[in-house]
């Protein structure tokens, strides 16, 4: 039998099937469930009046109270609007509405007191306000609550009159419903500990808050439980894991050795090897490893990942890396296939574009043994790539692979599931990698190679265009060569932006005495490559690309790094496209080239890359001005689904569930004592809705 908040929304008075298949489709709400935790996005402060002389277009929202002395229509066919003039004693206003002109003219009444809510704009010399709310003024909405929820609806709910008000008296009769059915979720103990709010009251608050104080308390207790419910679904997977779970022993260094005492071409850092002695202590322990290693643009995460699968393929297993584009995974074949050869390791690459015979040879390599390493994209997952002893998976996440992905690699050995590293260039915040990674252990190569310069980054608007382009013919006179990225491949009517071809002729035309190499993504790969190999052989001292080449490239010899449009770019694939520069002894830089007119973000953006060369900060201030979304260097939102919590903002009551969580675990890792009861009963609840944890860890 479905439970109370499986009860669907067409069964509140005055929703019916129609209106709800509406909801559902427009913003997803389909039970009661759904319904009260669509929490309000804003609230306003309804309280207040305000004079109409008093009213600017500048104010956000405002209330105001009067009488309509006259209504008119204005303009024909799609110009047509209705017009009512509307004053209060201290000046007068108009309210406009375009649609359901007909509707609206009906229902007004001239000298009838009304209440009045809405954005004001100015047109012409005149104060009027678009589409308001308009009701007729009584002794309730002259004296309303303190703070008004404000929920998100759509245009198409608003033509069928479920606007944020709607919502509200359906949430509010819900909530009254709900009273006696919803249950505590967390030990009292822990309620007490943190001074919470019993979430019966929390819920009522964060739709109807009595005053601010409460609406604190419910913000808090609501952010608090769902990051718990978060935190202690990933740590008791990994200690799952790490109980039930064995890894292959791998303790055999006489490869390794091999390596650091004969091949290694230079010196590791202190970060380099801190984090090999993580991995290295994991993969003798015998327990399946399960590390994140973060590390920042050109801090030398493909030698650590080589040495790691040296200790794999030294003890007698094999090794694979799975990268997100060929281009990629192709780059990791090329670095890595030397070392290989120099310690007589048979390595082989796979991509999408491997042809049938050459697939042939690496599957039958891979089952006899004669393949100990294997570069290769998603097709490493196929079902007919089969090792003989899968110890160690390397996945580099520069787009993140799902846990299902994660389980394929596991399944690809029956006898123990290999240890899996998985590795990010986008560093992430602490906070943010609590949550999407928090059944992971964590390493951090925080540390550059010795000899690296730091980056010079400066922003240039247009209108310094030339004296750029004498700088860079500097550059190329000392021998350098140049990248110019451009956001466009050709032009788009939306966005006036310089695109690739309008670029790649005016590069032409100040570097006449240039050799010009151009690489985008519409080009055949072979051609890319082609381009791409003219480059890095110096036979071109410019590239001008488009974010192609945001990885995958990596030539010392490039020293400046140009950015078309830089505002058009996020902050992580700005200090993407930066790392592509400054990998030699060189000094080396990147400018930002803008228009004046920039957003407040796209600014906040640009000096923060002229500030820092630290990925670490610079993925603070990414997950502050877009949220957790692309933070990692693709799409990320519907990676975490909260209805309330904010990672960017909430990084103290994350800290805080987590902690709670783990004291949790440690006492009652099967959460069979009584205290812990009311957290059983919720997960238990949690399973029958479809939840997709594997998202999330």
């Amino acid at each position: 039998m479905p439970s109370f908040f499986e009860t669907r929304i067409e069964f509140i008075k005055g929703v019916g099937p129609q209106k709800a298949a509406l909801i559902g489709a427009e913003i997803g709400l389909f039970t009661y469930g759904d319904l009260i935790q669509h929490y309000p996005f804003r609230y306003e402060d309804r309280t207040k009046f305000y004079p109409i002389e008093e009213v600017h277009g500048d104010m956000p929202f405002v209330q105001v109270k009067g009488k309509i002395r006259r209504i008119e229509t204005v303009g024909e066919m799609r110009k047509k609007r209705l017009v009512a003039h509307f004053e209060d004693g201290t000046g007068t206003l108009e309210l406009v509405w375009f649609k359901g002109i007909q509707f609206i003219a009906k229902k007004i009444q001239l000298g009838v007191e009304y209440v009045v809510f809405g954005k004001p704009s100015v047109f012409g010399r005149k104060i009027s306000i678009a589409h308001p709310e308009l009701e007729v003024l009584t002794t309730q909405n002259e004296k309303a609550s303190f703070l008004q929820p404000v929920y998100h609806t759509s245009e198409k709910m608003k033509a069928k009159y479920l606007d944020s008000k709607a919502i509200s008296k359906m949430v509010r009769q819900v909530m009254i419903l709900s009273e006696q059915h919803i249950n505590e979720t967390l030990p009292q103990s822990l309620v007490a500990r943190y001074g919470m709010i019993e979430k019966k009251l929390a819920l009522w608050h964060i739709h109807f808050p009595g005053n601010e104080e409460l609406l604190k308390k419910a913000q808090f207790r609501l952010k608090f439980e769902e990051l718990f419910f978060i935190q202690l679904r990933l740590l008791k997977l990994k200690l799952t894991r790490t109980e039930k779970y064995q890894g292959a022993v791998f303790s055999d260094s006489s490869l390794l050795t091999d390596f650091y005492n004969n091949h290694l071409p230079f010196d590791l850092t202190n970060a380099q090897k801190r984090v090999i002695k993580e991995i290295y202590f994991d993969m003798k322990s015998g327990k399946q490893m399960n590390r994140l290693l973060q590390g920042d643009v050109g801090s030398g995460k493909t030698i650590v990942a080589f040495i790691c699968m040296l200790l794999a393929v030294g003890s007698g297993a094999q090794a694979s890396i799975m990268a997100p584009t060929e281009i990629l995974a192709d780059q990791h074949y090329q670095g890595l296939k030397p070392f290989a050869d120099a310690l007589g390791i048979g390595i082989a690459k796979l991509t999408g574009s491997s042809k049938k015979s050459e697939r042939k040879v690496i599957h039958a390599g891979l089952l006899d043994d004669s393949i100990s390493i294997l570069v290769g994209t998603h097709a490493l997952l196929e079902d007919v790539v089969q090792f003989k002893n899968l110890g160690l998976a390397i996945i580099d996440e520069q787009h993140r692979f799902g846990v299902a992905q994660r389980a394929k690699l596991w399944g690809k050995n029956i006898s123990f599931h290999p240890h899996v590293l998985v590795m990010t260039a986008t560093p992430i915040p602490r906070t943010l990698a609590m949550t999407l990674y928090g059944d992971l252990e964590v390493s951090i190569i925080d540390e550059l190679p010795a000899g690296r310069k730091p980056i010079k980054t400066l922003h240039e608007y247009d209108a310094k265009r030339l004296q750029v382009f004498g700088f860079m013919k500097q550059e190329i006179k000392k021998g350098r060569q140049i990248y110019v990225v451009y956001p466009l491949i050709e032009e788009s009517a939306k966005l006036d932006l310089k695109d690739l071809d309008d670029g790649y002729e005016s590069i032409r035309r100040a570097f006449p005495d240039q050799h010009i190499s151009i690489v985008h993504g519409k080009m055949k790969p072979q051609d890319k490559d082609f381009e791409m190999q003219r480059f890095i052989k110096h036979e071109t001292q410019i590239m001008v690309a488009t974010t192609v080449i945001e990885v995958g490239v990596n030539v010392p010899n490039a020293s400046v790094m140009v950015i078309e449009n830089a505002e058009r770019f996020g902050l992580a694939q700005l200090h993407q496209l930066r790392g592509r520069v400054g990998r030699g002894a060189e000094q080396s830089y990147c400018i930002l080239m803008t228009e004046y007119k920039l957003s407040k973000e796209a600014r906040t953006r640009l000096e923060t890359m002229v500030r820092t060369n630290n990925g670490f900060e610079i993925a603070d201030v990414d997950l502050q001005l877009r949220g957790p979304g692309d933070i990692t260097g693709t799409q990320q939102s519907g990676v975490l689904d909260l209805l309330i919590a904010d990672i960017a903002k909430d990084g103290q009551i994350l800290q805080a569930a987590r902690n709670a969580a783990s004291d949790i675990l440690e006492a009652d890792p099967n959460l069979e004592k009584e205290e812990n009861r009311n957290i059983l009963r919720h997960i238990k609840s949690l399973r029958k809705v479809v939840v997709n944890w594997g998202r999330i860890s």
